[in-house]
C-alpha cells in the first residue's frame, strides 16, 4: 500500500488525480490523507468525487472514503477496461482536470478508449479546452493518437459543457518509448488564438474584442497572429481566450513540438479588452522568458517523463511540479533532478520491469 500526504507541495487535488492515474497504470493500491489540506475548504469536492467515480468505472476499483469532505481515501484498482466511458461531473467542475485522472493509463493500455464528459470546459483554476487540445495533447502524440472534440462549452456556474476524447494508444510501458526533450525555445513562428463567448454576448462582439486586444498587445513580438472567434449556446454566460505560440527552426517539429500557452476567462464587470490583454501579457512573459515549456505544461509532463524519461526546461518550477514528482516517485522506480537555477527537470527512465514491479 502506497501512502501519500495530500498536503505536500501545492496541497490541492492534483495529488489525488495523479495518484489515481498512476494506480491504474501500475496496478498498485494507495491511500492518501490530508486531502486538499491547503485549500479553504479541505477534503474532497464534488469534482474530486467525480474523478474517483471515473477511475472506479475504468478498473472496477475498491474505494474507501468516497464522499464530499473526506480527507482520507484508499483506492485499490482492478483490471483496466477500455471501450467507451460516459462521465457527468454534475457541476461546472473542470473536465480537463478530471482527465488527468484517466489519461495516463488510457494512453498506455494499447487499446482504443473514449470518453464523453459533461462539466466545465472553460473554468477557473484549470486549463481550458483549447489549451488542452492545442498545447498539451501535441506532446502526447509521441505515445498515442488522441482526438479531442468540443460539442458545447461549459462556463461557471452551471457547466453543461460537452467534451469528447478518443485515444488510440501506440505503445505500452514495455515498448521503447521516446523521451520528452524540450530544452530550447527556437524561433517564434506563429501565435494562434481562439476567442470564444456564449451566444448572448455575440451582439457585443466580445470574442472579437478579446482577440483584438490581445493582437494589439502582441504586435511588439513581431510574429504572425491568427485568430478564430467562436460563439456557442451554453448553460451560463461566459467568455474566454486561449493563445498559443508555436516555435521551430523553419517550421514546427510536430514530433517534438515547442508550444507555449496562456489563457484568460471573462468575468462579470471585466471588459473584454481586459480579458484579451491579460492573456497576451501572460504569453508575452512566457515568450520573453526563453524557455520551451510553460509552467502549466511542465507539471502535466511529469508523469509521462516518469515512464519515458526526458529533460525539459520550464519558465518556472511550480509547487504543482513538486507535487507531481512526489507522487510519481512513490509509484515508479524513478528519480527526478530539478535544477532550480535554470529551471531544468530531468528524469532518467528505468526499465519497464522496474517501473511496474
Amino acid at each position: 500500500m502506497i501512502e501519500l500526504d495530500g498536503s505536500f507541495g501545492e496541497g490541492g487535488g492534483a495529488i489525488l488525480r495523479q495518484a489515481l492515474a498512476l494506480s491504474m497504470l501500475t496496478g498498485k493500491e494507495f491511500s492518501i490523507n490530508n486531502i486538499r489540506k491547503n485549500r479553504p475548504n479541505p477534503g474532497l469536492a464534488a469534482q474530486h468525487v467525480a474523478c474517483l467515480d471515473a477511475a472506479k468505472n475504468l478498473c472496477s476499483a475498491e474505494i474507501v472514503g468516497r464522499y464530499i469532505g473526506a480527507t482520507e481515501v484508499s483506492f485499490k484498482p482492478g483490471e483496466f477496461k477500455a471501450g467507451h466511458h460516459k462521465i457527468d461531473i454534475g457541476t461546472a467542475g473542470s473536465i480537463t482536470l478530471l482527465l488527468q485522472s484517466v489519461l495516463l493509463p488510457s494512453i498506455f493500455c494499447n487499446k482504443r478508449i473514449s470518453f464523453q464528459i459533461t462539466g466545465g470546459t472553460d473554468v477557473n483554476w484549470s486549463q481550458p479546452f483549447d489549451y488542452f487540445k492545442y498545447v498539451f495533447l501535441p506532446q502526447l502524440s509521441r505515445y498515442a493518437d488522441i482526438e479531442a472534440s468540443l460539442f458545447q462549452r461549459g462556463y461557471y456556474p452551471k457547466g453543461g459543457g460537452d467534451m469528447r476524447v478518443v485515444i488510440n494508444g501506440k505503445c505500452t510501458l514495455f515498448d521503447p518509448l521516446p523521451p520528452i526533450t524540450l530544452l530550447e525555445q527556437k524561433k517564434l513562428l506563429l501565435i494562434k488564438c481562439i476567442s470564444h463567448a456564449s451566444i448572448d454576448l455575440e451582439q457585443a462582439k466580445v470574442a472579437e474584442r478579446q482577440s483584438e486586444s490581445a493582437r494589439l498587445y502582441l504586435e511588439k513580438v513581431g510574429a504572425p497572429f491568427r485568430a478564430e472567434h467562436q460563439y456557442s449556446r451554453s448553460w451560463s454566460t461566459g467568455s474566454g481566450i486561449t493563445l498559443w505560440a508555436l516555435y521551430g527552426d523553419d517550421e514546427i517539429d510536430w514530433k517534438n513540438p515547442v508550444i507555449l500557452g496562456a489563457d484568460s476567462l471573462g468575468e462579470r464587470n471585466k471588459k473584454a479588452e481586459a480579458v484579451g490583454k491579460e492573456a497576451a501579457q501572460s504569453i508575452h512573459e512566457l515568450i520573453t522568458a526563453g524557455a520551451p515549456v510553460d509552467p502549466f505544461l511542465a507539471d502535466q509532463l511529469i508523469p509521462f517523463m516518469a515512464v519515458a524519461g526526458g529533460k525539459i526546461r520550464a519558465s518556472k518550477i511550480t509547487n504543482h511540479v513538486r507535487s507531481n514528482i512526489y507522487v510519481v516517485e512513490k509509484f515508479l522506480d524513478v528519480k527526478f533532478e530539478v535544477d532550480e537555477n535554470d529551471n531544468i527537470i530531468i528524469c532518467e527512465k528505468k526499465s519497464a520491469s522496474q517501473a511496474t514491479d
